[in-house]
């Protein structure tokens, strides 16, 4: 009310009022209307600093919800399951908790194929394609994510999970009955994100199969919010990508996988991208990066996404195609084929 009647008074001295003569009650008589455009602004400006808030708090519980997926977990006897597992432990850097995998011999001195599950996953759903790739005398090895199966923690998306990969690949060069050079990736999601992190950066990698793969992991919290039905809501994406972005802080500086200089190093890696017609947010990524990928290179489509949940004709089809790609470029007893 004040600075309403200074401005009135102001005006009036511009009018020529002589010697201030301005009554009180002409400043009130004016004050009155700016007084309920000033409380209805204030009304605005809370109700929008509320809802702002709100946003950001149903964001990073979602964001927490998303990060620590119901963990699923598949126990079997070692001893009598068909193909001979060993369960091996390894450490992972910087995390004191250690891994279990399973490793399925092939033939001695092949090549190793290590598949990584995908989001909400674990290395139990995965045993079929285990078999496939074994039948045909590939070393196997298998392994649970953070925050997936038996293990605690929270994903991040293929960040930490890259370096779970690499771990996993050290622990099995150890062996005296494997090619210590030659391995091949398979991955979902999360595990193909985090398996091409790991490849431009692993010369021992020779061939990708990359299954719905990401660029960044902002975009599968995007996909995880709209899963939720919340991605129409007014800045819940972006306030969940800013929670889940201040949960990895450092990695703030991180390139997309698809920047030029980092595929630059998958020059001569074979490589499969697929993608699926039931998960067109994650497919359209993955023609993008395939795109932008170097040679050599295959693109495969299917209709139904996520190995885990396919039915057992989809099952079928999709282990031939992984497998015919693996026989292809990466024999078991060889290096990795010369492209065309």
């Amino acid at each position: 009310m004040q600075i309403a009647a200074l401005i009135f008074a102001i005006s009036l001295i511009s009018r020529g009022r002589p010697n201030f003569m301005v009554t009180f009650a002409e400043l009130q008589t004016q004050a009155r209307p700016m007084r309920w455009y000033i409380k209805l602004l204030s009304a605005v400006l809370a109700l929008v600093f509320f809802a702002v808030l709100a946003t950001l708090a149903i964001a990073g519980f979602l964001v927490y919800r998303i990060v620590k997926p119901q963990r699923t977990s598949t126990e079997i006897n070692m001893q009598s399951f068909p193909g001979r597992p060993d369960a091996i432990q390894f450490s992972v850097a910087g995390n004191p908790s250690s891994r279990e995998g399973w490793f399925f011999p092939g033939f001695r001195g092949a090549s190793t194929i290590i598949l990584c599950h995908g989001y909400g996953s674990s290395k139990g759903e995965l045993l079929t394609l285990v078999s496939a790739l074994q039948d045909h005398q590939y070393n196997v090895f298998v392994f649970d994510f953070a925050a997936h199966g038996a293990n605690d923690g929270i994903t991040s998306f293929g960040y930490h999970e890259a370096d779970e990969v690499r771990s996993a690949i050290d622990v099995v060069a150890q062996r005296n009955d494997v090619n210590p050079l030659s391995f091949g990736l398979w991955g979902y999601n999360l595990g193909a994100y985090a398996d091409l992190r790991e490849a431009e950066n692993d010369k021992r990698v020779r061939a990708l199969v990359l299954d719905s793969v990401y660029d960044s992991p902002e975009q599968m919290v995007r996909v995880g919010v709209e899963r939720q039905g919340l991605g129409g809501f007014p800045l819940m994406i972006k306030s969940a990508e800013f929670s889940f972005q201040w949960l990895n802080h450092q990695y703030r500086g991180e390139l997309p996988l698809s920047n030029t200089k980092r595929m630059a190093s998958l020059a001569g890696v074979q490589k499969l991208f697929i993608e699926a017609a039931d998960e067109p947010e994650l497919g359209e990524v993955t023609q993008q990066i395939y795109l932008k990928a170097p040679d050599p290179k295959d693109q495969a489509q299917i209709p139904h996404g996520n190995f885990a949940s396919m039915d057992d004709e989809d099952k079928r089809a999709y282990e031939n195609r992984v497998v015919s790609f693996f026989l292809l470029k990466l024999p078991p007893t060889g290096g990795a084929a010369a492209s065309h």
